[in-house]
């Protein structure tokens, strides 16, 4: 699992601060989350690869997460794209792009699908055999929505050393990886504990945006490996998060301690703050695993 900090401030862009946007690789997948100004420069700066793109998960439909959007569509269209692009994000988005690309004379020549979200509740809104995907419901100014990436649990994993011991034949690891017990050609049966290790443990992310302190999302979180979480005001600016429902950087390590989480990153940071190690010595004060933010950074 990969996550590269595209953009991570919030509202307008400056020349160093870019606004939300993120990617995630994730069992193969590079899952677009959020799509601020400038989502596909900081893009080409990180060396992604847009055809490998191929599903984009919008929170909410306030610019400084979403006006990235219709420029990389169209940029997508103009490198010739032909792979269907996924769009997951509130109802409303698919009026808003479809609008743009119209009076533009712009419309795609590839596949682009809609799935436009209006559920209060957790929803999965993707799943193949690796991974799904699931609504985080938020508290915030307009309808918004965080995300849960969860890896299936994978096949075990051959003790190639231990099985060459044992004479089991390459053409039954793919059984041992299943779990299945082996019977040799001289009729011994050999245990799959024996000769595998056990699947490496599922990794999980959480992206949480713009979004009041709410406690209620706890359960959804807990045990997630990394948890992104927005963190726009520190405690002394608490009344302003109150009252434009974003967090602070102590309620957003409250919910990390709360939900038991291995990393919790912060971001979406208010620029009347000069230096942004304050948030990451307020969240410290509550939950010690904290990483703060940054356009560009790569957590592996």
């Amino acid at each position: 699992m990969k996550l590269t900090i595209l953009g991570c401030h919030s509202a307008s862009p400056h020349k160093n601060k870019n606004p939300s946007a993120q990617l995630l690789e994730i069992k193969g997948h590079r899952f677009l989350i959020d799509c601020g100004e400038g989502t596909q420069v900081q893009l080409r700066k990180a060396k992604v690869s847009f055809a490998h793109i191929k599903h984009i998960f919008i929170s909410h439909l306030h610019g400084d997460h979403f006006y990235g959007l219709p420029g990389l569509v169209s940029s997508f269209r103009l490198l010739g794209r032909e792979a269907p692009l996924h769009i997951y994000g509130p109802k409303g988005i698919k009026e808003a792009l479809t609008l743009l690309l119209k009076l533009a004379n712009s419309w795609t020549n590839f596949p682009l699908h809609f799935h436009e979200l209006s559920s209060d509740s957790s929803v999965c809104i993707f799943e193949d055999n690796e991974v799904s995907a699931h609504t985080i419901p938020l508290n915030h100014r307009v309808y918004t929505n965080g995300f849960l990436f969860a890896e299936k649990k994978g096949l075990r994993r051959v003790n190639i050393e231990k099985a060459k011991q044992e004479n089991v034949d390459t053409s039954q690891l793919r059984l041992l990886q299943l779990g299945q017990d082996i019977t040799l050609e001289s009729g011994i049966v050999v245990k799959n504990k024996a000769v595998t290790f056990d699947p490496e443990t599922p990794k999980k992310y959480a992206y949480c945006s713009d979004t009041a302190y709410l406690p209620a999302i706890v359960p959804l979180l807990k045990g997630v490996d990394w948890l992104y979480h927005e963190a726009t005001f520190l405690e002394q600016h608490a009344s302003l998060a109150l009252q434009t429902k974003h967090s602070t950087a102590r309620q957003a390590a409250t919910i990390a301690h709360d939900a038991n989480v291995g990393r919790l990153i912060i971001g979406h940071y208010s620029s009347r703050y000069k230096d942004i190690c304050l948030f990451e010595e307020e969240a410290s004060q509550v939950f010690k695993n904290v990483t703060l933010a940054s356009d560009g950074l790569v957590i592996s």
